[in-house]
């Protein structure tokens, strides 16, 4: 109960009042105003006079607090509606939390095909998010959150709905949803707005999103779909960036799925909730001002991650959790020999890049660093790629099938020669639609043992898992997420046999360098996303990619 008191002697610091669904506070004591500006961020330091606060029940328990400090002037009909709003906070919090609690009776709408069933810890997700209006639903990979945002669907306030998903997923996400319920989808075929016909999901690739931007501004859709939110760490800094933060705006249900929302370093999770919860971390300078030691890296991720589950806009549960716990994967680091040739021929100028990249000027170093990168990556992969094709090999003889993961198109190519008696499927950037749609049916259909798989292709993409159980990284990526999304398309609901993982990596070359790199990656993103689990507890060295790979080649 809230006990209303006046300041000293009954002053009154200024005045408040609900006008046209805003709160507005005027007649402010010079004080108080500075007070007011210290305690609400977002009250712009010039602004002076009037101040206006949205009537959302959070800001009105905020209001709450502060004119217990600070009384105002306030009618009894406007106090009433204020103290309703605070009420209505702890109100919903409450029910927020009975949602996951383990005998929550979650609500069942209709719209289910026959024989089809959403599982209760996908209707605890389902009914969080349309009771908070907004998600980021982080549970484990192989954990059915397609489903999830299908079950979401059926609930008749989000149509229509936008799902964006990644280019190969269309189809996928069209199929799954279409075969799981009664809901009219359409696949958007264009990069420019056209006449939509009537349904009630729309589905989006992320590379459409740009030329439907002023489409989206109108409000037509109710809630907004993320799959494989990690697409939009990087912000607004990209067309497809600011489209999305357009389309969640005007969108009443916001859901991000991933479980690798973080690719790199913490602050992609800033990114990220900008399309989803926009106001929970305050503006980019607060953020790095109270989360992160340096541009980059949060100083206390363990600490970030309660924080977002507190205020439940990250729900993440694992397999065990949820009582689908399949037996760990086994991974194994294996060396495979390097045609020394090909990194001596690039002796030279790595040596010269690398000068450049730690004592050239700021642009040249920046410039050098990046070619650095791309030079050694490339060489070590070239190199490597004979000897890693002839462990395939071993593999394939004794039948095994196999994904073999990698980047450079000089790679594949090798690979494709050693390995053209397998008949290779492709699964990598430069396949159409169609084309991958036709790898993953040779693969599963067993015309083939070998399905290579670009290192940044593989996410959301489901099936594999029926007949493979054996990865081998061939190349590896900066971002341990890259490689734990790889791992997740096997190691999934459907799968019988035990997962194991094979790095293939050489001694010389950059993939010594970013081994150590990836383990301080992982560190940050691991304690954001799950920050109670008590096997996060290695500690995080000051590892930069690029020095190291500077110390590497001189």
């Amino acid at each position: 109960m809230i006990h209303w008191k006046v300041g000293l002697i009954g002053t009154m610091y200024g005045k408040l009042e609900l006008v046209n669904g805003r709160w507005k506070l005027s007649e402010v004591h010079p004080h108080v105003v500075i007070r007011l500006k210290q305690l609400f961020p977002r009250v712009a330091m010039k602004q002076a006079g009037t101040f206006l606060f949205s009537n959302r029940s959070n800001i009105c328990t905020d209001l709450v607090w502060f004119t217990q400090r600070f009384p105002m002037e306030i009618t009894s009909e406007d106090r009433a509606k204020l103290l309703r709003g605070h009420d209505k906070f702890f109100e919903k919090k409450a029910y927020l939390e009975q949602i996951l609690t383990p005998d929550y009776d979650p609500i069942l709408r209709p719209g289910l095909k026959p024989g089809q069933k959403i599982r209760h810890y996908q209707l605890q997700a389902i009914d969080l998010c349309l009771e908070r209006r907004s998600l980021l639903l982080g549970d484990d990979l192989g954990l059915g959150k397609t489903y999830t945002a299908a079950g979401m669907l059926l609930e008749p306030d989000t149509h229509p709905a936008a799902v964006v998903v990644q280019a190969h997923l269309q189809d996928q996400w069209k199929e799954k949803i279409e075969s799981f319920t009664e809901l009219i989808v359409h696949k958007i075929e264009r990069t420019r707005p056209y006449s939509l016909p009537v349904a009630d999901v729309y589905l989006f690739k992320y590379s459409q999103l740009a030329g439907w931007k002023n489409f989206f501004a109108d409000g037509h859709f109710q809630c907004v779909i993320y799959d494989e939110i990690q697409e939009l760490r990087t912000g607004l800094t990209s067309n497809k960036g600011e489209a999305a933060k357009i389309l969640s705006d005007a969108a009443e249900f916001r859901l991000g799925l991933s479980a690798t929302p973080i690719y790199n370093y913490g602050t992609e999770i800033w990114n990220v909730l900008q399309f989803l919860d926009p106001d929970l971390l305050g503006t980019y300078s607060e953020f790095i001002r109270e989360w992160c030691s340096n541009d980059r890296k949060v100083h206390d991720p363990v600490v970030l991650g309660s924080f977002l589950r507190e205020h439940n806009v990250m729900l993440r549960r694992t397999k065990r959790e949820v009582g689908q716990q399949l037996p760990p994967v086994n991974q194994i680091v294996e060396v495979v020999e390097p045609d020394l040739s090909k990194l001596k021929s690039v002796k030279a100028q790595a040596k010269q890049l690398a000068l450049k990249a730690s004592q050239g000027t700021y642009l040249e170093r920046g410039s050098a660093a990046r070619e650095l990168d791309l030079l050694m990556r490339q060489a070590t992969g070239v190199a490597k790629a004979a000897g890693v094709a002839q462990y395939a090999k071993q593999l394939l003889e004794a039948g095994i099938p196999l994904l073999l993961v990698g980047w450079h198109r000089d790679v594949y190519e090798i690979w494709l020669k050693e390995l053209a008696d397998y008949r290779p499927a492709m699964y990598t950037g430069s396949e159409s639609d169609m084309q991958k749609i036709e790898s993953v049916r040779r693969f599963v259909q067993g015309e083939t043992n070998v399905f290579i798989l670009s290192l940044r292709s593989g996410a959301g993409l489901d099936g594999l898992q029926y007949c493979c159980s054996t990865i081998l990284f061939g190349e590896l990526d900066w971002s341990p997420k890259v490689h734990e999304q790889i791992i997740g398309r096997l190691n999934r609901e459907g799968q019988e046999e035990k997962i194991t993982v094979v790095y293939l990596n050489a001694e010389e070359g950059s993939d010594r360098v970013m081994l150590d790199v990836l383990g301080v990656k992982h560190a940050q993103s691991e304690e954001i996303i799950d920050p109670h689990d008590l096997t996060n507890t290695k500690p995080i060295q000051k590892l930069n990619r690029t020095q190291a790979l500077v110390n590497q080649v001189l």
